[in-house]
C-alpha cells in the first residue's frame, strides 16, 4: 500500500507533485488508445532502466503516459495511483498493471505488468547465479561489505520521508511507537498490521456496541487465522524446503505486505532469517543490496533469495509467488475503487496500516543496523549516505556503486 515514498508526497519530483496538486486534465480526451505492443514495450523499457525505487518509478510513468504520450489525463493517473493505496503489494508494479489494464484491457493487465517485472527478474537471477558461484571470493565479499551501510541509509531515508506523511497527528504517532514495540518484542508482522489498523479505526470512529461487533468480526477472524498460519509455517520450517512451500510463503508475503517495498525486509528478517533459518543475516542484507542497485521492482529481492534456497527453480517460484497477488488484487479491486474511496471506513484503516508499516520498517532498520554499522567505515558511510540522500536527493544507485567500489578497494574491511 502506498505511503509517502510511493504515493502523494512533496518528495516526488516537482513535475509529478505539481501535476497532482493542480489536478488539471492533460491531453486530448479522444486520442487513439495505444496498442498492446506499445504498452508492453514501454513497461519493458521502464523495467530495464527505472532505478531509484517506487517513487522514481511512478514519476517516470507519469512522465511517459501523461505528459509525453498523453495516454491518460492527470485526473485518471491520480485515480490509478490512489487505487494502489488501497491494496497490499508493490505499488510501482501495481501502477504498471493498472495502466496496462486501462490502456489495453485484460491483455494489458497481464502483459504490461509482466513486462515491467521481467527485466529486473532476469538481471537479479543472473546476479544470484554469480553471487553463489563467486560470492566466496574476497573481492566479492568486500563489495557487499562496502554496500551494507548504504542500504541501511536508504531504509533510514525512506523512514524519514514516510514519517512526514504517514504520522499525521499524535494518535498515529503513538500507534507507530506501539507498533514498533510490538514488532521488536513479538516479531509477528501480520498481527501488528491488523491490530494497529483496527485500533485506529475504533478510536477515530468511536463506534457504538452494535457497530463495534460488526467491525470486529472480520478482524477477529484474521487474528485467529494468522497465528494458525504461522504455526503451520513453524511446523513445516524444519522440514526440507519444497518449491510449493517457497511459492506459498512468498505468495503470502505478496498478499499482505502493506507499505513500501522496504517493509519486505521486516518480513524476511523475522521469517527467513530468525524463524525458518533458510538464509543467513548476511545473505538477507546482500539480497536487499541487489534489489536496490538493480532497476525495476524492489520485490525482485525474492528472486535472489529464491535462487539462494532452491537454485533456478527457487528463483522462478519465489518471483511468481510474490508478484502473482498484485495481478489478482488489481483485477479484483479495479471495479470497487469508487466505492472504496467514498467509504468512511477506509481512511482510518489505511492510516493505521501506514503507520504500522512505518514501524515495521523502523524495526527492520534497527535489526539491520546491529549487523552492519559496527566499524568506523560502516558508521561513517551510513552518516554520509544518509546526509546525501536527505540533503541533496542523490540517487541511491550512485551511492551503492561508490560504496561497492570502496569495498572492492578494501576500505570496508
Amino acid at each position: 500500500m502506498g505511503t509517502g515514498i510511493e504515493g502523494l508526497s512533496p518528495d516526488l519530483p516537482n513535475n509529478l507533485y505539481d501535476s497532482m496538486v493542480v489536478g488539471m486534465s492533460f491531453g486530448p480526451q479522444d486520442s487513439t488508445p495505444p496498442s498492446l505492443r506499445e504498452v508492453v514495450w514501454l513497461f519493458f523499457r521502464l523495467g530495464a532502466t527505472a532505478f531509484g525505487g517506487p517513487a522514481a518509478h511512478i514519476a517516470m510513468m507519469e512522465e511517459e503516459v501523461v505528459r509525453r504520450r498523453q495516454w491518460l489525463s492527470r485526473e485518471e493517473f491520480l485515480d490509478l495511483l490512489g487505487a494502489t493505496n488501497l491494496i497490499p503489494g508493490p505499488n510501482s508494479t501495481e501502477m504498471a498493471i493498472h495502466i496496462g489494464h486501462k490502456m489495453a484491457g485484460w491483455r494489458g493487465l497481464i502483459f504490461g505488468g509482466a513486462a515491467f517485472i521481467v527485466p529486473a527478474f532476469l538481471i537479479v537471477w543472473a546476479i544470484a547465479w554469480f553471487y553463489l558461484a563467486f560470492g566466496a571470493l574476497p573481492a566479492v565479499q568486500s563489495i557487499f561489505s562496502g554496500v551494507k551501510p548504504v542500504i541501511l541509509a536508504v531504509v533510514a531515508q525512506a523512514l524519514w520521508s514516510l514519517s512526514r506523511s504517514a504520522v499525521k497527528d499524535r494518535l498515529l504517532g503513538g500507534l507507530a511507537v506501539v507498533a514498533l514495540g510490538l514488532y521488536l518484542a513479538w516479531s509477528n508482522e501480520l498481527l501488528v498490521l491488523f491490530l494497529i489498523a483496527l485500533l485506529n479505526l475504533l478510536l477515530r470512529l468511536k463506534l457504538r456496541p452494535t457497530q463495534l461487533k460488526t467491525a470486529l468480526l472480520p478482524w477477529l477472524g484474521a487474528m485467529v487465522f494468522v497465528p494458525a498460519q504461522r504455526a503451520w509455517g513453524e511446523a513445516t520450517s524444519a522440514s526440507r524446503v519444497s518449491p510449493e512451500l517457497l511459492f506459498a510463503y512468498f505468495a503470502k508475503v505478496g498478499s499482505v505486505l502493506f507499505g513500501s517495498g522496504y517493509v519486505l525486509i521486516a518480513f524476511l528478517q523475522s521469517d527467513l532469517v530468525n524463524k525458518y533459518q533458510w538464509i543467513t543475516q548476511q545473505q538477507l542484507v546482500d539480497a536487499i543490496a541487489v534489489g536496490q542497485f538493480t532497476p525495476g521492482p524492489v520485490f525482485t529481492t525474492a528472486t535472489f533469495i529464491g535462487y539462494l534456497i532452491l537454485g533456478h527453480q527457487g528463483a522462478i517460484v519465489a518471483t511468481l509467488g510474490i508478484f502473482l497477488p498484485a495481478f489478482l488484487l488489481v483485477a479484483l479491486s479495479a471495479p470497487l475503487i469508487p466505492a472504496l474511496r467514498r467509504s468512511r471506513w477506509t481512511a482510518p484503516l489505511l492510516d493505521g496500516l501506514n503507520v504500522a508499516s512505518l514501524s515495521l520498517m523502523a524495526g527492520a532498520a534497527i535489526l539491520l543496523g546491529r549487523a552492519t554499522v559496527l566499524s568506523w567505515y560502516g558508521a561513517l558511510t551510513f552518516i554520509l549516505s544518509f546526509f546525501l540522500l536527505i540533503r541533496f536527493k542523490v540517487n541511491s544507485v550512485w551511492l551503492i556503486l561508490a560504496a561497492g567500489t570502496l569495498g572492492w578497494l578494501g576500505l570496508a574491511s
